[in-house]
């Protein structure tokens, strides 16, 4: 079976070191990907999986949060990933939603996030780490649950937003000790799941490794295909 043709969302701002970690990801668990950019030319090519990497916070407007000035937004990504989900989703392409990425699934599904964590979860440590340092817990009865295999586990930490109001279809799958969501997936579609930490740094951790695995395999099976560049950003 050759193998299935993910695209990788990533910002245009030191966005290829974060692509070239995915890529390796994705190679081990026999993938190949493409990566896919704001203001640069979309290939024209069938995606049978996708990801929505992390990097710069979402727009606030996007979901009636609070602007803060003092924040890192990229509104033509913005533009670009809900394009790309909003013909994704509806298809049940295999996605998998990384950090800003989980946020994002959120969002496209009417969601709403905490612009920041720690105005709202004040007790929360505050904690920005590539290793995993992080505990969280696992929902017994997830999709992420049976991926991963490991509860608790210990994940990075390099956010802070998360999800508030949870976007149609979907459930949290994981906590952290504080109630901070760190993770969502879909109640219906086949492989529709978004982590708030970094797999992609976690190259050594198997059960890491495993998302990509998982996103690979249901990726082999799809009969959902997208190509970006017939995709218009609203």
């Amino acid at each position: 079976m050759s193998r299935p043709l993910i695209g990788v969302t990533t910002s245009r701002r030191g966005g290829w070191r974060s692509y070239l970690m995915h890529k390796l990801a994705l190679y081990r668990a026999g993938a190949r990907s493409v990566h896919l950019t704001p203001g640069d030319a979309l290939p024209r090519v069938s995606l049978q999986g996708l990801i929505i990497g992390g990097g710069d916070d979402i727009g606030a407007e996007i979901y009636g949060g609070q602007v803060l000035p003092d924040v890192r937004i990229d509104p033509e990504r913005d533009k670009l990933e809900l394009a790309l989900l909003r013909v994704a989703l509806p298809a049940q392409l295999p996605v998998l939603g990384i950090c800003r990425g989980s946020q994002m699934i959120n969002v496209a599904l009417g969601g709403t996030l905490h612009t920041d964590i720690y105005e709202v979860y004040v007790q929360a440590p505050k904690m920005r780490t590539v290793l995993p340092k992080k505990r969280v817990s696992i929902k017994p009865e997830t999709h992420l649950n049976r991926i991963l295999r490991c509860n608790p586990c210990q994940v990075n930490a390099l956010h802070h937003q998360s999800v508030d109001k949870l976007g149609e279809g979907l459930r949290i799958a994981a906590e952290d000790e504080s109630g901070i969501v760190q993770a969502v997936e879909s109640e219906t579609a086949p492989f529709l799941l978004g982590v708030q930490w970094h797999p992609e740094l976690l190259v050594w951790k198997k059960p890491q490794q495993r998302l990509f695995a998982a996103l690979v395999e249901a990726a082999s099976h799809t009969k959902a295909l997208l190509q970006p560049s017939a995709v218009a950003a609203p």
